[in-house]
């Protein structure tokens, strides 16, 4: 809070606030496809067992450098609500484009997360393909994380005021 006289004007939070938390979220996704395909093995064994064969395969780990560009592309996309440079793009194509990542964020890691729930509850038949250390991974940590990006993403093209300079 910043004191002014005798009245206190509360801070209020920037509009911009989600723009870095969603290019942050980007770029450590990015990093981890990375490390990935560079063949790091930290959370690897969260992923199917097909992507772990595949790894060793010359245009699977093309394709997961091109993954990674991706999220990076993506980051740099959201930052673009928040930084000037930004604005040498039109804004209803930042705005629609950050809007549309958000969204298909979101409905793939909600849809995963709630069949895959309903599934651990019983609600729905569970797949023989999906009785793996891989799917309970998907529920409890790739899901919500795709979740929670899509959340950063529409909260960004929601927030974002092109009338505030960046």
């Amino acid at each position: 809070m910043f004191l002014h006289g005798s009245t206190r004007l509360k801070r209020l939070p920037s509009p911009t606030w989600p723009a870095y938390a969603a290019c942050a979220w980007s770029f450590v996704f990015a990093a981890l496809s990375f490390y990935w395909a560079l063949g790091g093995g930290f959370l690897s064994t969260t992923q199917s067992p097909q992507t772990l064969a595949l790894a060793a395969e010359p245009w699977f780990i093309t394709v997961v450098w091109l993954t990674g560009l991706r999220k990076v592309l993506a980051g740099l996309f959201v930052l673009s609500l928040a930084q000037r440079w930004g604005e040498r793009f039109p804004v209803w194509l930042r705005r629609m484009g950050v809007w549309s990542i958000g969204l298909v964020l979101t409905l793939y890691g909600g849809a995963n997360l709630a069949a895959r729930g309903l599934m651990a509850l019983g609600v729905l038949e569970t797949p023989a393909s999906m009785r793996s250390a891989a799917a309970t991974w998907h529920l409890v940590l790739w899901d919500p994380w795709f979740l929670l990006g899509g959340v950063l993403f529409l909260t960004a093209a929601w927030r974002y005021d092109p009338g505030v300079p960046a």
